[in-house]
């Protein structure tokens, strides 16, 4: 698999590292911008600033398409649900089975517990982070609220004097050191508290998360994927 790794910071480094080591890999461009690159497919570490000019190459040039930037705003989802009618597209806001899993299992047990427990999210990471929440914990409240039976207001972090609503959720940003990545959701009730948490020991997980994403992509029709496509068939 010839593989265009889009994005030469921390992550892109990681993937670039990881590739390096997979025998069944080569990797034909490691850069900021794509002019005339070619390959089987492109993994996207980047900045959601280059989302725009990464989309039209890529399908300009057939090329599938790994996403894992996040801080993109909807019109930029918008033009990659566009895209992905034209060349396959698998997009992700956390590239690590983990954190996939962990939503799989808020998704079957909010319903079950909604009502009855006050809801909080908490994320940490490390303090070069630029967006807050993260990708991952926008994701997660999506999910939470899909199985809330009655529309959720989000409250980001908590100042003053002032008592808790019913249809909250919290939500809380820690920003410091070199956290890599930490994601939890409390369901707080009556004398009990249900913790689902993950947290990433390195950056690893996610370049591991990514490639495997690429090689699952090559060959698959116009569309756009998720973590859960994959995982699926594990």
């Amino acid at each position: 698999m010839e593989l265009i790794i889009h994005g030469t910071g921390a992550m892109g480094t990681v993937v670039s590292d990881l590739a390096f080591q997979d025998k069944e890999i080569k990797i034909t461009s490691f850069a900021d911008e794509l002019t005339t690159e070619k390959g089987d497919v492109i993994i996207d570490f980047s900045h959601f600033s280059r989302l725009e000019s990464l989309l039209n190459y890529s399908e300009k040039n057939r090329i599938p398409l790994v996403i894992a930037t996040t801080g993109y705003s909807d019109e930029v989802l918008e033009k990659i649900k566009e895209t992905s009618k034209k060349i396959p597209i698998l997009i992700s806001s956390n590239m690590s089975l983990g954190v996939n899993l962990m939503q799989d299992i808020l998704e079957r047990i909010v319903p079950i517990l909604y009502g009855n427990y006050d809801i909080e999210l908490i994320e940490k990471h490390h303090n070069k982070k630029v967006d807050s929440p993260s990708g991952t914990a926008k994701t997660m409240l999506e999910v939470i609220e899909k199985g809330c039976s009655e529309k959720m207001e989000r409250v980001y972090g908590r100042e003053g004097i002032k008592k808790r609503e019913e249809n909250e959720i919290g939500v809380h940003v820690v920003r410091g050191g070199t956290i890599v990545g930490e994601h939890s959701v409390l369901f707080c009730g009556n004398d009990e508290i249900i913790e689902i948490k993950h947290t990433a020991l390195s950056k690893k997980i996610f370049g591991m998360g990514a490639i495997k994403a690429a090689k699952f992509l090559v060959g698959k029709e116009p569309g756009l994927y998720s973590m859960k496509d994959i995982f699926s068939n594990l």
